[in-house]
């Protein structure tokens, strides 16, 4: 499905007109227009209040592969955000985006990928949970106490 085609149909989903949807995010109904119909992609700060109108993530609008807005994923990336901020959640998808190049045109089926990506993710969390942990502001004021004296 391709960028366009999505907005259409979360569009309908919600019951909004181009206008409706145009008033929501703040820009013309043309500008709709143009990104259903010719696949003319908005600038960054559009495309994120464009998802939130619609009730989908920014990846659900640009992966054209993707036709589901809640996948794993997107919970892995809210999930790194939630627990170690907007920093988290670039490294999460650094990492996940570095991972799915191992497998460009490689021969993994589908569910062998699934489980890696999902190890991998767990992994990932509970590697920055565990450093969050080991290098809190407060051990680190500690150890600096305790070099100090």
């Amino acid at each position: 499905m391709t960028f366009g085609e999505k907005i259409i149909k979360a569009r309908h989903e919600l019951n909004l007109s181009q206008i409706e949807l145009a008033e929501k995010v703040g820009v013309t109904e043309r500008s709709i227009y143009s990104y259903e119909q010719t696949g003319v992609y908005p600038k960054s700060t559009v495309l994120k209040k464009l998802a939130g109108a619609l009730n989908v993530t920014v990846n659900y609008l640009l992966d054209e592969g993707e036709n589901n807005a809640n996948t794993s994923q997107e919970l892995f990336y809210a999930n790194a955000k939630k627990g170690f901020g907007y920093k988290g959640a670039r490294e999460a998808r650094d990492v996940i985006s570095r991972a799915a190049a191992l497998f460009a045109g490689g021969e993994l089926n589908d569910e062998a990928k699934d489980v890696f990506f999902q190890s991998l993710m767990e992994v990932y969390l509970e590697s920055k949970a565990e450093a969050r942990e080991k290098f809190s502001s407060t051990q680190r004021v500690r150890a600096k106490k305790n070099m100090l004296h």
